[in-house]
């Protein structure tokens, strides 16, 4: 039995909904916000988090839903599968996102939360429903640097600390030195295929170059293909992964290349469905998962700690505590690997 389908016949009643606001600035030039919206039925409470990046988006939300305009959106009794269904005639978005991609994000944010109630009314977890372990989850730190600085600070909280670093053009050959020799690093995100972000970074052969032969044991994510970044990429076939352009089974398809690592970041695939379906056929060919995280600063933290748990343990998962993204992170932090002690619903804890 397809995955999605041991969850898509959990009965769901959705008696209300509400919403909580989360907030962070680890930065004083940078504030996160996120909308974590709970359905509410028969006694339970299921919990799911909206991670679009821009602000006013939220605020829109949040003015909307004050309105009035979710009242009844959500209400009713259904399977878990109608209610998939019932969302695709329901407008998420009464004004316009900033980015299309948003759409996703906020899709995803309601499905979890409908799949968490589910689980919780059927006094289930997901690992319950779909047989399977959990297992303690080996997580990496992601991080932008513009020194070693913030390294040493992330290694004197985890000694043992493993990083998913973004490398920048203009790092000089001693930042990569000194990053090589910590030993840690386990993935490079190149980020080649965002557009119109603070985070774009073109497809430039040189810098691809000195990155590649910097962390020779890295997966390299998200390299963008071109002509002149070819002949780089083609020898690291085997560590290449991909992440902003997955969406679907149909994304993996249209790969350059049979990818051999893939990041798994639930809420750009927008239903429970898409999600299942592509880490199904992933799994079945011998594809190398590993979570993605989009500072979460709720519920979605722990969703995606849970399905690394059940599905890809092992890999460099991208889903530390959030705690870790501080400037001035606590040296009590959980370290990995990572007990998913407690499990409810779609989360732990």
């Amino acid at each position: 039995m397809a995955i999605y389908d041991r969850l898509a016949d959990l009965p769901l009643v959705v008696e209300g909904h509400d919403r909580r606001r989360h907030e962070r600035s680890p930065r004083p030039d940078f504030t996160r916000v996120t909308t974590e919206l709970r359905l509410q039925g028969l006694g339970a409470t299921g919990a799911g988090e909206d991670v679009t990046y821009e602000t006013e988006d939220h605020d829109a939300f949040a003015a909307a839903d004050d309105r009035g305009a979710f009242e009844d959106a959500f209400v009713g009794e259904w399977t878990f599968g109608e209610f998939s269904d019932h969302l695709d005639d329901v407008d998420l978005w009464p004004e316009a996102p900033s980015r299309e991609t948003s759409r996703d994000y906020r899709r995803w944010g309601v499905e979890s939360a409908a799949l968490d109630l589910a689980l919780r009314q059927a006094g289930e977890t997901l690992g319950g429903v779909l047989d399977r372990e959990y297992d303690p989850v080996r997580f990496v730190v992601s991080s932008r640097v513009e020194s070693i600085d913030r390294i040493e600070t992330l290694l004197g909280v985890d000694p043992d600390a493993e990083f998913k670093l973004d490398p920048e053009p203009d790092w000089d050959d001693a930042l990569f030195a000194d990053l090589a020799d910590t030993g840690r690093v386990r993935v490079a995100d190149l980020k080649g295929f965002y557009e119109g972000t603070v985070v774009d970074t073109p497809a430039d052969p040189e810098f691809y170059r000195r990155t590649v032969e910097a962390f020779p044991d890295a997966v390299i994510e998200d390299a963008r293909w071109t002509e002149e970044t070819t002949p780089i990429l083609e020898p690291e076939a085997d560590r290449l992964a991909w992440d902003a352009p997955i969406h679907s089974v149909e994304d993996v398809e249209a790969l350059p290349v049979e990818p051999r690592w893939l990041n798994v970041k639930p809420s750009r695939f927008g239903t429970v469905e898409s999600l299942f379906e592509c880490i199904e056929y992933c799994l079945d060919r011998g594809v190398s998962l590993y979570g993605g995280g989009q500072y979460e600063l709720g519920p979605g933290r722990s969703h995606l700690q849970v399905l690394a748990s059940l599905f890809y343990p092992d890999t460099p998962n991208d889903v530390a505590p959030s705690d870790y993204n501080e400037s001035d992170p606590p040296k009590d932090l959980p370290r990995s690997p990572l007990d998913i002690e407690n499990p409810t619903g779609l989360g732990w804890g």
